[in-house]
């Protein structure tokens, strides 16, 4: 029996072959495969580890990093408040390891790169990326939206998603608002931002929602399919609702 398993995300169809993954590439795959060789080398393991791209570069191969992923938002090991600050430890341990990382000029990448360009950021670190052991996140997967960008870039998308800052009538995954403060609060401590990051999350995680609706509209008038899905779901609305909540609240 052949050991394979394939898995259908919000975007890509991916395989499983033993311990390879085998996902669509894309025009940024070169420097994500160059990325995740960094953070290989620099002995950050809450990364899969890169195999290359496949002949004529229509597939790239990485490592499969067994667990289970996030994608309950209700489950327990997934709003835990453990899950939170280990979430927020990864995501630093993650950006830390990303400094050192060399940018060449051929670089690509899928999310326009932001200023000031501290880190690269993984562009979406949140808990159906995370592969979860022992109830805990301990890595992160998918790593196609990687850009360079501002640490609370990324932290504000990954607060958003962990706390989670949904607006009240996303009935069954949102917070009372007391509480998704406190948690919000907690995330930030975890992950050891400044006071001045701090303040300024709340107003990043509304923008880099706007931000996200701009790229689903932009991907799907370029007639990709799966974007145009989630348009057609709500998935734009969804967001927006959501930026919206969080500056009146936060």
């Amino acid at each position: 029996m052949t050991d394979r398993e394939t898995f259908v995300g919000g975007v890509n169809r991916v395989v499983r072959e033993g311990g390879v993954v085998r996902r669509p590439a894309g025009a940024w795959s070169p420097t994500v495969q160059r990325l995740l060789a960094h953070l290989a080398a620099v002995g950050f393991t809450g990364a899969p580890r890169p195999y290359g791209l496949g002949e004529g570069g229509a597939e790239e191969f990485v490592e499969y990093l067994p667990g289970e992923v996030g994608h309950d938002f209700g489950a327990p090991q997934v709003r835990s408040e453990a899950s939170l600050v280990a979430g927020a430890r990864l995501l630093r341990g993650l950006h830390d390891a990303t400094v050192g990382f060399v940018q060449e000029p051929s670089d690509v990448w899928q999310l326009d790169p932001r200023e000031p360009a501290e880190v690269i950021c993984h562009g979406d670190a949140a808990t159906y990326n995370t592969v979860f052991r022992d109830q805990l996140p301990v890595a992160f997967i998918d790593f196609d939206t990687a850009h360079p960008g501002p640490r609370l870039w990324d932290v504000a998308y990954t607060a958003y998603r962990f706390v989670p800052l949904y607006a009240p009538d996303e009935a069954a995954h949102t917070r009372p608002l007391p509480e998704a403060r406190r948690r919000l609060a907690l995330f930030a401590e975890a992950y050891g931002l400044p006071a001045a990051d701090r303040v300024a999350l709340p107003t990043v995680a509304a923008e880099r929602l706007r931000a996200l609706v701009a790229f689903m509209h932009r991907q799907a008038d370029a007639g990709q399919a799966a974007f145009a899905r989630h348009i057609e779901e709500g998935h734009d609305r969804r967001y927006l609702t959501d930026a919206r909540w969080i500056e009146e609240h936060f």
